[in-house]
């Protein structure tokens, strides 16, 4: 998944930025999440450090504190140096900076055209999300599943273990930030995942790389989140 951060001064600007990247959002079926929308430069810098994620920047250049566009630009770079930043300002000549700072700007939107503005911003969030996905493919090994329509791509690193849902031939995806419903079966996983995934419950199929600890007498899989799950005593060995 990929965060969105948006930081415009202007709260008129700022909501119709905000409603063009929830509807692409929709419209898309982006996995993205609109984390922040602020107009405190500082207040995005102090998200962004506690972020798991990968973000896409939305930002304005002239922001009316002493941290101006292309500053907070180069903090992120700190903490998110495989980010996504976009400037949006009225001032084009300003574009030069974005190579004087060094920030690797995804593109710089011009506000006088608002249709053009809604077209490029919808571009933006699509290239990112192409782009993030095949960095990920490349650099780490993924699991993607479909839910209603919508792709959605988890690391095999993220992944703790999955549930037998009570819905019929559904499966749940106990990740690091959520968990996700979907299509499938047990027997299925085992076949597709590798040597990492462990069956042992005819409802679990775990992680082993994210298991703290295994309680043997009670038969419980404590994990390294603090989620648990149910052992079997057949499939104790295997585990």
């Amino acid at each position: 998944m990929l965060n969105v951060f948006v930081c415009e001064d202007n709260a008129v600007q700022r909501r119709a930025i905000v409603q063009i990247i929830q509807n692409t959002i929709l419209i898309e079926e982006l996995d993205l999440k609109l984390v922040l929308e602020t107009e405190d430069p500082y207040a995005l810098i102090e998200k962004v450090k506690v972020s798991q994620n990968t973000g896409i920047y939305f930002l304005d250049i002239d922001l009316n504190s002493n941290m101006n566009g292309m500053k907070l630009a180069q903090q992120i770079r700190l903490f998110d140096p495989r980010g996504f930043i976009i400037f949006i300002s009225a001032h084009s000549e300003l574009s030069f900076m974005t190579f004087q700072y060094r920030v690797e700007a995804m593109d710089f939107v011009l506000k006088d055209n608002p249709a053009e503005v809604k077209v490029k911003i919808r571009e933006c969030l699509l290239n990112a999300m192409e782009r993030y996905t095949l960095q990920t493919n490349k650099t780490h090994k993924v699991y993607t599943i479909e839910v209603g329509g919508r792709k959605i791509s988890v690391d095999y690193d993220e992944i703790f273990f999955f549930e037998t849902s009570s819905s019929i031939h559904k499966v749940i995806l106990h990740a690091q930030d959520r968990q996700i419903e979907f299509s499938g079966t047990m027997k299925e996983l085992t076949m597709t995942l590798g040597d990492n995934f462990v069956r042992c419950h005819r409802s679990f199929l775990v992680n082993k790389n994210k298991i703290k600890e295994i309680d043997a007498k009670n038969r419980i899989v404590y994990f390294t989140n603090g989620e648990t799950c149910l052992m079997s005593t057949r499939m104790m060995k295997e585990l």
